[in-house]
């Protein structure tokens, strides 16, 4: 529940996020793998007993305030999460028989049980949201002169993938787009596909579109990369699990055209590439020749757009030149007050816990616009500090450090999950495995702060610092102090600490974050309590949390 709260998904996310906190970890500063932070989510989501009764309660009386939400994604699944509880209508209009946008429709059930989409889903529509399914909105206009809703949240996604107009796409039919051919096969539409697959591009969906290929009955899938390894859109994860089952990443390869014969597909035509690269940029490119490559069908995974076919023009709503909506990035407003935009469908293809945090600004939004507040002015985010320290050489977190490798998440066999292609591949953590994982966390929450005035200059933290963070000098420029540190400080995007002079010496206690490994000897052997480990609460404000003047319909 702690999780839920920002993330509203816990057993989705902690099978398919795309992981932004795990780079942050400071784990991976002192090794290889950060802590797997993810899969720990979904360890909290499968062992969990029924949380019904903890879900945010929804008043019987409601505000008079109703919404639209376009799209049973996660952005509108989440702004239905905020303003549900606050008394609001929330109606969700959905294209299809089922809700879930894109998590649904094209991440394969091998990555993500319908079982998983279906009850967190459940938690949200339970409370009382009017979900409309096969309900497509085919007019912006006609939902907004209904004058039925007094704001309108637009969370469609990102629909459209991207085509490839080389000579010879329609010449044939087993060139696909690659989210509408997850879709098909995600609704059972499709069931077979060649032997030989070729899948252009090299993000996420080209990993889905290459893993769902080897369950439809291909032998031989190759993806088709026009750059190196290192330029790569797609997690590392992922292209590990796919290489894992024998998926081929050819690097270097630029698509020429298709090669067709009497309306059947032959292969693919390439431009074999070298180049030239310093410092992470590409300096020069080389053509080495072409090179012809069978197949039997070809996937498209080379990006999504935009798509809003049913915003009519003049009505107030401004698009750019690539079909995106202009939305302020804080507020999720559009140039039509009354509608706001979130996920996908804002900024074009993030990931999934980005349309989550676009819900939940927007829901902030539109509770604030609902009651002629400025959406603009909100509360800030912020951060509280309390003390661990329960006596002498007590504290209230697990201040030992364990060596222990990052564990590996256990898969299914690989015999096995190609029996029916909605086998769950990764089984995720028992809960013992997790109880080991955990031990590998370095407290990022749990900050040592420092009293400069309470100091005696006595070294006693400075010689028990196992990593020699600490370091007491004169003061000077950053440069002059990086230079006179216990431990070099190699890594300058972190910053010093540089605390207030000393009472005795007038010098400076400086710390190097990126060494410290928050163990608290520091403050267990100060004599003064000068360091101390406080455990820092981050604050991010919610709908919930925003003081607004509502008042009920009489």
């Amino acid at each position: 529940m702690v999780n839920r709260e920002s993330n509203v998904f816990p057993g989705i996310l902690g099978r398919v996020c795309d992981r932004p906190c795990e780079p942050a970890c400071r784990r991976g500063r002192i090794e290889a793998k950060p802590v797997a932070i993810c899969r720990l989510k979904r360890v909290a989501a499968d062992n969990r007993d029924d949380i019904s009764d903890r879900l945010p309660k929804v008043p019987r009386e409601k505000n008079g305030k109703r919404i639209a939400c376009i799209g049973a994604g996660p952005a509108s699944l989440t702004v239905a999460n905020d303003l549900l509880p606050l008394g609001y209508e929330v109606t969700i209009f959905e294209q299809y028989a089922v809700p879930g946008g894109l998590m649904r429709t094209n991440i394969p059930a091998f990555r993500l049980p319908a079982n998983v989409l279906d009850e967190e889903i459940g938690y949200i529509v339970g409370m009382g949201a009017d979900l409309r399914l096969n309900s497509p909105i085919k007019s912006m206009n006609k939902l907004l002169d209904s004058e039925e809703f007094d704001a309108v949240f637009v969370g469609s996604g990102a629909p459209k993938g991207k085509e490839l107009d080389l000579p010879g796409r329609r010449d044939t039919d087993r060139i696909h787009i690659g989210i509408t051919w997850l879709e098909s096969v995600a609704f059972g539409h499709i069931e077979k596909i060649g032997e030989k697959v070729l899948i252009i591009g090299v993000g996420n969906t080209a990993m889905d579109c290459c893993r769902s290929s080897l369950r439809l009955g291909a032998s031989n899938v190759k993806v088709m990369a026009r750059k190196p390894r290192q330029f790569f859109k797609a997690s590392e994860w992922e292209l590990e699990d796919a290489e894992h089952e024998n998926v081929a990443i050819v690097v270097n390869h630029a698509p020429k055209s298709f090669v067709t014969e009497g309306g059947k597909l032959l292969g693919m035509m390439f431009e074999k590439l070298e180049y030239d690269i310093d410092n992470g940029d590409i300096k020069a490119t080389r053509s080495l020749g072409d090179v012809f490559f069978p197949c039997d069908d070809v996937i498209l995974a080379i990006g999504q757009e935009n798509a809003f076919p049913w915003i009519e023009k003049g009505i107030g709503i401004e698009l750019d030149k690539w079909n995106v909506p202009k939305v302020d990035k804080i507020t999720y407003q559009s140039t039509l007050p009354q509608v706001f935009f979130g996920g996908d469908a804002a900024f074009g293809p993030k990931n999934i816990i980005w349309s989550v945090e676009h819900g939940h600004q927007a829901a902030i939004s539109i509770h604030k616009f609902c009651h002629d507040q400025a959406v603009e002015e909100r509360m800030p985010r912020g951060v509280s500090l309390s003390s661990r320290k329960m006596g002498m050489h007590e504290w209230a977190y697990k201040n030992e450090y364990n060596g222990v490798e990052r564990r590996l998440v256990p898969h299914v066999g690989l015999i096995e999950r190609f029996k029916k292609i909605n086998i769950e591949v990764e089984l995720g953590f028992t809960a013992e495995e997790a109880a080991l994982e955990v031990q590998r966390c370095l407290n990022c929450d749990v900050q040592t702060v420092f009293a400069a005035k309470l100091c005696i200059e006595c070294d006693a933290c400075i010689d028990i610092c196992p990593v020699d963070c600490l370091t007491i000098t004169q003061n000077g420029t950053e440069a002059e102090l990086r230079a006179r540190l216990t431990a070099p400080a190699t890594n300058h995007a972190q910053a010093l600490y540089v605390s207030a002079p000393l009472p005795q010496t007038a010098r400076v206690m400086i710390k190097d974050e990126d060494v410290c490994v928050h163990c608290g000897l520091c403050a267990e052997r100060c004599p003064t309590a000068a360091w101390d480990m406080q455990k820092s609460t981050i604050r991010i404000p919610l709908a919930i949390d925003e003081e607004v003047t509502t008042s009920c319909p009489a």
